[in-house]
C-alpha cells in the first residue's frame, strides 16, 4: 500500500495557513478519491483509504503537529508493510516562490522540521516528497510567515498549486516517480500551463 503523508499543524487555527499545504493536498484528494477522513489514534493521525488507478492508497495527516511528523508516519508504513519508496510526503516550502512545485525522489529536509522528523523517524532520506512554494514574507520572521494566514490576494495562486499537486500525486502512484518529475518540477501557478500537463 502507497502512502501520500500530506504534513501540516490540527486544529482550525492552522488551516489556511502556509504550514498547511500538504493537509490541503491530501483533503482534495481524499475528495477526488471518495475517500472518508477516520482518527486512527494509536498512530496519531487522520486516515483515509482509497484506490487510484486500481492501487491502494492510505491517505495520512499526522496529528502530532509538524515538527513530531515522523513519530506518526514511520509506525503506520512499518505497520502497513511499507517501505520508504511507498511513501510520499506533501509539504511546504519557504524557499521556493509561491505557487511553484518540486518533486524529489530523496534528499535532506532542507530546514523544514517535519520532514527532518520523517528522515530521522525512518532511518533515510530516499523516499519521494512534493514541495509546494509558499515563499517568505519580505517583513516579519518565517514562524509568523508560515503559521499566519493567507491573505484572499493570495488564495487564488494557492488553489491552483494544490490542484496540481493533487494531480501530481495521482501522477506518481499511476504512472511513477519519473513522469510525475517530468511533468510537475517547476510547475508554477503564476505561469501558462500546456495541455499534457494533465
Amino acid at each position: 500500500m502507497k502512502l501520500i503523508a500530506g504534513l501540516g499543524n490540527p486544529g482550525e487555527s492552522y488551516a489556511n495557513t502556509p504550514h498547511n499545504v500538504g493537509f490541503d493536498v491530501v483533503d482534495l484528494l481524499a475528495q477526488r478519491l471518495e475517500a472518508g477522513w477516520k482518527n486512527s489514534s494509536g498512530f496519531h493521525a487522520r486516515v483515509a483509504r482509497a484506490t487510484c488507478a486500481g492501487a491502494p492508497l492510505l491517505l495520512v495527516k499526522p496529528q502530532t503537529f509538524m515538527n513530531l511528523s515522523g513519530t506518526s508516519v514511520a509506525p503506520l508504513l512499518r505497520y502497513y508493510g511499507g517501505t520508504p519508496a511507498d511513501l510520499t510526503v506533501i509539504l511546504d516550502d519557504a524557499d521556493l516562490p509561491l505557487g511553484r512545485l518540486r518533486i524529489r525522489g530523496s534528499g535532506g529536509s532542507g530546514g523544514h522540521r517535519g520532514l527532518a522528523s520523517i528522515i530521522e523517524a525512518l532511518g533515510t532520506e530516499a523516499f519521494p516528497r512534493i514541495r509546494l512554494g509558499v515563499g517568505r514574507e519580505e517583513r516579519g520572521g518565517l514562524v509568523g510567515h508560515v503559521l499566519g494566514k493567507f491573505d484572499e490576494t493570495r488564495r487564488p495562486c494557492v488553489g491552483k498549486m494544490t490542484e496540481a499537486a493533487a494531480d501530481a500525486v495521482q501522477c506518481l502512484t499511476e504512472k511513477g516517480l519519473n513522469e510525475a518529475m517530468n511533468r510537475y518540477n517547476g510547475w508554477d501557478a503564476e505561469e501558462p500551463q500546456p495541455a499534457d500537463r494533465k
